[in-house]
């Protein structure tokens, strides 16, 4: 129960505390890109074109945030942990698998943001 008081209180005070009300600077380059793909808004963290409640509902949304979602669910079940628990903790302990899983989780990382998700923005 303290844990749980602790976390929405430190949520609480990092929310009011450490917010910057300046937008998010992305490079000259990457909002370029960006455009090409069709987002235009820079201002946030996370495009409104990809993540909001009405492109939930279509099948651009779906792929994105459910189907991901269980891909995330799924591959963290298959590799035996997270990429934080395997990146940080495994590899700080010097465990082999823990260097294959994020190998293979940096992989997936740049086929998916150089392939995959263009590809489902176009």
């Amino acid at each position: 129960m303290f844990f749980v008081a602790g976390v929405t209180l430190g949520g609480f005070i990092a929310g009011i505390l450490l917010t910057d009300p300046e937008p998010v600077k992305i490079a000259e380059l990457t909002q370029t890109k960006l455009a090409t793909w069709g987002i235009q808004d820079h201002a946030k963290l996370m495009p409104a074109e990809i993540f909001s409640w009405a492109n939930l509902m279509t099948t651009k949304g779906f792929v994105f945030m459910v189907i991901g979602g269980f891909l995330v669910g799924f591959g963290t079940r298959y590799a035996g942990g997270c990429t934080s628990g395997h990146s940080i903790m495994g590899l700080a302990n010097l465990q082999w698998p823990s260097l294959v899983a994020t190998l293979c989780f940096m992989i997936g990382g740049i086929v998916s943001a150089n392939f995959i998700v263009p590809f489902f923005l176009l």
